[in-house]
C-alpha cells in the first residue's frame, strides 16, 4: 500500500494522536499518499449534539492545520484534505454547500445510520428488520448516485441479524451499484483490530463474483493504525480467500467541489 484515505482525527471524540502523529506514520511506513478524512460535522438541530464528530464551526481549525502540515511535508508525502461523511437526503444539500467553502480534495461516504443520525438508527448494532436494512441499502444507493463520493467506507457495517436470502437481496444492490458507477468498496482495516463484525465473509461472499472495484481503509483512529495489510492479522487470508488484490491502494480522487 502506498494510500491511504481514510484517517481520523482527535475532533470526532474517539480518536487519539495529533495530525502530525499520523503523517509521521505514514512517512515511516513508506506511505506516499495520506488522506485525513475525520467525520464530517453536521448542520443538524441545535438541540441535538452528536457525541461523534466535530462541530460544524471546527472546520475552520481542522482546514488550516491540514493546510499548514501540507505543505511543510510536501517533499516527503502527499497530504489529502478530505471528510467521511453521512449521507442523507435532509442535511446533505446544506452540508456540502458548506464544505465547500474551504480547501477540500475529496469525501469518502461512511454510512452509520438509517435515514440519518437525528431520526434514525445505528446499523452497527444489531438489526433485526429487513426495513431497517433496506433503509440502509437505500441511503447508502442514493449518497452513491451523487457522484461526489470518492468511495464508499465499511460497506458491510450494517449488523443484519436475519436471514442470509434477504440480506443478499439488499446488499447485493449495493455491490451492483458500485459496479455501475464504478466506485470502489473499501475493506475496513481497522475493523478487524477493533475485533468488529466487519469486514465481513457474508458480504464478501457477495461482493467478491461481481468483481467491483475494492480499496483498503486504515479507518485510523490512532497513529499506530496507519499500517499494511500484512499487519493485520487476519487481513492477508481474508483477501486471498476472495482473490482480492488493491495493488498500491491508489484510487481515483473525485473533487467534490
Amino acid at each position: 500500500m502506498l494510500a491511504n484515505y481514510h484517517t481520523h482525527t482527535v475532533r470526532c471524540h474517539h480518536a487519539g494522536g495529533t495530525e502530525r502523529e499520523y503523517i509521521e506514520a505514514a512517512i515511516a511506513k513508506g506511505f506516499t499518499v495520506l488522506g485525513f478524512s475525520d467525520h464530517v460535522p453536521q448542520p443538524y438541530p441545535k438541540d441535538f449534539h452528536s457525541g461523534i464528530r466535530m462541530e460544524m464551526e471546527e472546520a475552520q481549525e481542522y482546514t488550516d492545520t491540514l493546510v499548514k502540515l501540507r505543505d511543510e511535508y510536501k517533499d516527503q508525502i502527499k497530504i489529502l484534505i478530505g471528510y467521511e461523511v453521512e449521507y442523507s437526503r435532509r442535511f446533505f444539500p446544506e452540508l456540502i454547500e458548506h464544505l465547500r467553502k474551504f480547501p477540500l480534495d475529496y469525501i469518502i461516504q461512511g454510512q452509520h445510520f438509517a435515514p440519518n443520525e437525528v431520526e434514525g438508527i445505528y446499523v452497527g448494532f444489531p438489526v433485526k428488520k429487513e426495513s431497517q436494512l433496506k433503509d440502509y441499502v437505500d441511503t447508502t444507493i442514493e449518497g452513491m448516485e451523487t457522484g461526489l463520493f470518492t468511495y464508499l467506507a465499511h460497506p458491510d457495517l450494517v449488523n443484519y441479524q436475519g436471514d442470509d436470502k434477504t440480506y443478499e437481496k439488499h446488499m447485493i444492490r449495493i455491490v451492483e451499484k458500485a459496479v455501475e458507477l464504478d466506485i470502489p468498496l473499501e475493506i475496513n482495516m481497522y475493523g478487524f483490530s477493533d475485533g468488529r463484525h466487519y469486514p465481513c465473509d457474508r458480504f464478501f461472499r457477495i461482493a467478491a463474483p461481481l468483481k467491483p472495484k475494492f480499496v483498503m481503509g486504515c479507518d485510523a483512529h490512532h497513529p499506530r493504525l496507519i499500517r499494511h495489510a500484512e499487519d493485520v492479522p487476519e487481513l492477508p487470508e481474508f483477501l486471498a480467500r476472495y482473490g482480492i488484490d488493491c495493488g498500491d491502494n491508489f484510487v481515483k480522487i473525485i473533487d467534490p467541489n
